[in-house]
């Protein structure tokens, strides 16, 4: 038999799943539900707090695994415009991988809701924030001053995000791939 935690889980990744790839308001509980295949009664029970509790925890799950992924690319990567070409060759991946349905895993629901919802709005800025952090850091360690490098990280991530968001728009990773170019030449001359 299944803990009650497990349906707990299910519900959250499936709804990071359906937030990502619809946003916030074409996401109905029920098909929340069906695609958790948990049991109808244990949403409030999980989630007291309703769509809005179950969202924000969800983009809090999803923007912690890109951000495990992130971290990855980021320690394996030789330099910073190895760096760059790694991080745009994964979220380029998986892009192309769901048919461009699923860009940012937090873009749709900040777009969507986070004008309407405190909680959702700064699950958004929490994710994002740890994202630009990461990035920081790293240019941090590449040898930036920490000033410098916050700066770049938020240029960065605003980069990549425009990136994904034309990405998808056009259906072909051309933007993301000419976003990586042009942010490898930056960061090189900021390093040099």
């Amino acid at each position: 038999m299944a803990r009650r935690t497990d349906s707990r889980r299910r519900m959250l990744e499936s709804a990071a799943e359906l937030f990502h790839a619809q946003g916030y308001h074409a996401t109905g509980l029920n098909q929340v539900v069906t695609a958790s295949g948990a049991p109808k009664g244990s949403l409030y029970f999980h989630f007291p707090g309703g769509k809005e509790q179950l969202a924000a925890e969800a983009l809090k799950l999803s923007g912690g695994q890109l951000r495990e992924a992130l971290e990855h690319v980021l320690a394996e990567a030789p330099d910073a415009a190895g760096a760059i070409g790694a991080v745009v060759d994964l979220l380029s991946g998986l892009l192309a991988d769901s048919g461009f349905q699923r860009g940012c895993p937090l873009a749709a629901v900040t777009l969507d809701a986070a004008a309407d919802s405190e909680p959702i709005r700064h699950a958004c800025a929490e994710g994002y924030d740890s994202w630009r952090e990461l990035i920081a850091g790293f240019l941090t360690e590449q040898g930036l001053a920490a000033d410098r490098a916050e700066t770049l990280a938020t240029v960065v991530l605003a980069s990549l995000e425009g990136g994904l968001l034309l990405a998808k728009a056009r259906h072909d990773t051309a933007p993301l791939r000419a976003v990586a170019e042009h942010l490898k030449a930056a960061i090189t001359k900021e390093l040099a």
